[in-house]
């Protein structure tokens, strides 16, 4: 029989994960979760880019995003070092902000957005728009005039109606608008159901099996003001190898080698996607920059020999892999609740100051996080908590199982690594909550460059 608490009192639900381990040192950082310059003092204060992080709860409160500057650029060099002969889009999506897209361009990335709104953040921070992509299954024939009004360099295409209101705003314009072909490939990606984005059920892309795609794209060589520069493929987030990539670019390069044969049409682009995975926790292994670049560009090389066509230029969009690791987020505990469960058991609910309003990855997705004791140092023995959100949902969950000291109290800081993807793009006012502000720290200093909201701003479109 079911026991009408569910999860809560599963047998072994006190044992946590197979891959969480109790640590020797409950104070101790694993360093492959957490940005490359966080560190923690003897005292057991967490310092992340120079900035002690109880020094910034000092000044901006909790909770906080904490970016890290020089990781965010860092790894940013890295994708674009390694996949030299790319052209690297970093994922809007991920976080967007002016000063964030300023440092993608920067560092000599390109830029995907899917939205007016990000479309706008872009090109206030003065984002190359030929260095633009656009992304989405649903664009309205206002985003599409504005994009081609403003140069983008590239429109994903998604759907036969979304190249007839393309036609049309060509037609009008008389402007040129350049696209690629967004393809689903098939394959079954190996992450969440949610970010698996190549399978045939699911609403993104022209299927390469039923034909559509061929089709699409001879709809669009047929089409007076578009310009075709070749066929996109993605198959979702969190990827940690290549495998997927390679059967995807098989039959991705297998449709572009149709088009030159069948409609005399070279296109010169190809996408590949990417939404490389990160390590949220100790049992998850991403792999180098360096490594993927290597593997990819063999399987396209290989694809290519054997179908006896030119490479095309290839692209790529490591996703959550830039930014992600760059940031975390800071708590401050409120309520620490021993929980008497089955059998003398006992689980330990921290509660802090935020929650699924500002990482709804937990509940959305069942993801799974690590947290550390951010403000001082604790000779307590460890023991199996779970950190918890203010928020009034029983799901309202920040990190399901983590080992934190035993003292752990009241008035403590509590910080989470690798939040820097989606956390903040997906922040709610659920509860009327504040979202949290983003404040970047760099040698020793610290600038706040998304602000903490204000019951003002929370006010100023409720027209009463």
């Amino acid at each position: 029989m079911t026991h009408e608490a569910g999860w809560a009192h599963a047998p072994g639900a006190l044992r946590g994960p197979s891959w969480l381990q109790p640590p020797r040192d409950a104070n101790a950082i694993v360093p492959l979760l957490w940005s490359s310059t966080a560190h923690k003092t003897e005292t057991g204060d967490l310092v992340v880019g120079g900035v002690p992080v109880a020094d910034l709860v000092a000044e901006h409160n909790t909770p906080a995003y904490v970016l890290d500057e020089a990781d965010f650029r860092a790894r940013a060099r890295a994708f674009r070092d390694a996949f030299s002969d790319f052209d690297v889009y970093y994922a809007g999506k991920a976080f967007l902000c002016t000063a964030v897209a300023r440092w993608v361009q920067e560092e000599g990335l390109c830029l995907d957005v899917c939205s007016a709104g990000e479309l706008t953040v872009a090109l206030r921070a003065g984002f190359d728009p030929a260095r633009i992509g656009y992304h989405g299954n649903n664009k309205s024939v206002a985003e599409l005039r504005r994009a081609v009004a403003e140069g983008v360099g590239r429109i994903i295409v998604d759907s036969v109606q979304e190249i007839d209101r393309l036609a049309m705003v060509v037609q009008d314009t008389g402007l040129t608008a350049r696209v690629m072909v967004r393809v689903t490939a098939g394959v079954e990606a190996h992450t969440h159901e949610y970010i698996a984005t190549a399978h045939e059920d699911q609403k993104f892309g022209f299927s390469i099996t039923s034909g559509d795609a061929f089709e699409a794209v001879r709809r669009i060589t047929e089409t007076p003001g578009i310009e075709l520069l070749g066929l996109h493929s993605h198959i979702g987030s969190q990827i940690f190898d290549s495998s997927g990539f390679e059967v995807a670019a098989r039959r991705v390069l297998a449709l572009h080698a149709r088009v030159s044969d069948e409609l005399a049409v070279t296109m010169p682009e190809m996408d590949l996607g990417g939404g490389f995975g990160i390590a949220y926790t100790t049992q998850d292994d991403p792999s180098d920059p360096a490594q993927l670049a290597t593997e990819m560009g063999k399987i396209v090389e290989h694809e290519c020999r054997a179908l006896g066509v030119a490479e095309p230029r290839l692209s790529i969009e490591p996703g959550r892999a830039i930014v992600g690791p760059a940031m975390c987020t800071v708590y401050t505990v409120g309520t620490v609740k021993p929980v008497a469960l089955d059998a003398g058991a006992v689980r330990t609910y921290v509660s802090v100051d935020g929650g699924m309003s500002d990482n709804i990855r937990t509940a959305l997705y069942d993801a799974d996080y690590s947290c550390t004791l951010a403000n001082r140092r604790s000779e307590a023995p460890p023991v199996l908590a779970r950190v918890v959100g203010k928020h009034c949902e029983a799901g309202d969950i920040v990190v399901r199982d983590e080992f934190l000291p035993g003292d752990v109290a009241p008035g403590d800081l509590v910080a989470v690594p690798g939040t820097g993807a989606y956390c903040r793009s997906m922040a709610s006012n659920y509860n009327h909550a504040l979202r949290p502000p983003v404040i970047a720290v760099r040698d020793g200093q610290a600038r706040v460059l998304v602000r903490r909201e204000t019951e003002d701003d929370l006010l100023a479109t409720d027209l009463g």
